[in-house]
């Protein structure tokens, strides 16, 4: 599979692979991808001015839950992309893609997806999805409109 499948994603991050992060059976560990969808999430959440919308409203992401599925295993050395956008906007959460794209094997390592809830931190409750963070998705991603009636 080629690089063209990263061209869906507006967040990348190129991650080296650490020797450490390699397991007994001499391949990185299952929960190091997780680690490595999370850092792109993250990335994701600074590119919604996250820190400064829960600043002003108390309302935050919280991931509710993922799912990850492996396709070839990797090695150390080696780089990784970590990639995500988000596929599904609803009222009080979002859906998020995640990718781990091997350069040295130029292919998908694992894939996965996660749903991502928005919680209003001083009330501890589920809130709607800030108008900012909204905003943004719809101008970044290709989501259609009447996905989150």
């Amino acid at each position: 599979m080629s690089r063209e499948i990263l061209e869906r994603f507006p967040v990348q991050l190129e991650v080296p692979i650490a020797w450490g992060e390699m397991d007994s059976f001499q391949h990185v560990n299952n929960l190091v991808y997780l680690r490595w969808f999370e850092s792109a999430r993250m990335a994701y959440f600074s590119q919604l001015n996250y820190e400064g919308v829960m600043q002003e409203t108390g309302i935050g992401p919280i991931l509710r839950d993922s799912r990850i599925r492996y396709r070839i295993p990797l090695t150390y050395p080696g780089n990784i992309i970590s990639a995500t956008r988000i596929t599904r906007l609803e009222e009080d959460r979002f859906s998020m893609e995640h990718l781990v794209y091997s350069l040295e094997h130029e292919a998908v390592a694992a894939e996965g997806d996660a749903v991502v809830v928005c919680v209003d931190y001083n009330k501890n409750a589920k809130a709607a999805i800030p108008e900012y963070y909204r905003e943004h998705i719809l101008s970044t991603e290709p989501i259609k409109p009447e996905i989150f009636d």
